[in-house]
């Protein structure tokens, strides 16, 4: 009886904060799980209101961060977003259906601009890269995903890797910067 008074505090749980992403202007469908702790802004820039979408079945694991900082944050179908990653949407990131972002990743869509010595680097607008990662990517922990690349179907990152170009479909990359080892068959 306990443990399914429990399970209805869960299902509640999460109801309740699927509903206040939706206040906030999240487009999620009513199956996602969004667990403790996630954070969502959608930010305005140059005018222009953020967008954050989340497709049927994405979990979100505690401590998950999306700001689409004026820009957009597509998460499609099947996805799992592990504890503590971060992504930011500035200038646009898609992550493909049943893909598996695994813990501590951060996914990037900017870059600053790199002034000369007479201006402030903080004064600068950003430059942006929208980043797509395609339909069934594992990043293993710990990955960091600059802005502008796109990594393609079935690529498989290793843990603690910095993807600072693009991945052909199917490769295995690890490394800083990470290097395609080889390819899955």
């Amino acid at each position: 009886m306990l443990k399914g008074l429990l399970h209805r505090q869960e299902k509640l749980a999460i109801f309740w904060r699927r509903w206040k992403l939706q206040l906030l202007g999240v487009e999620l469908h009513s199956s996602c799980w969004i667990d403790k702790q996630v954070k969502v802004a959608l930010g305005v820039a140059r005018d222009s209101p953020g967008k954050i979408c989340l497709l049927p079945n994405v979990k979100l694991e505690q401590g998950v961060i999306l700001e689409a900082w004026g820009g957009s944050i597509t998460i499609k179908d099947n996805v799992f977003i592990g504890p503590y990653t971060v992504i930011y949407g500035h200038g646009g990131v898609t992550i493909g259906q049943d893909s598996l972002i695994a813990m501590h990743c951060r996914i990037l869509s900017s870059n600053h601009t790199i002034p000369a010595q007479s201006e402030q680097i903080r004064s600068q607008p950003d430059i942006l890269l929208p980043t797509t990662i395609g339909k069934d990517v594992w990043l293993g922990a710990g990955v960091t995903v600059l802005g502008g690349v796109t990594i393609g179907d079935g690529c498989v990152v290793g843990a603690g890797s910095v993807v600072t170009k693009d991945l052909p479909t199917y490769s295995i990359a690890i490394g800083v910067p990470a290097k395609v080892i080889k390819t899955r068959i």
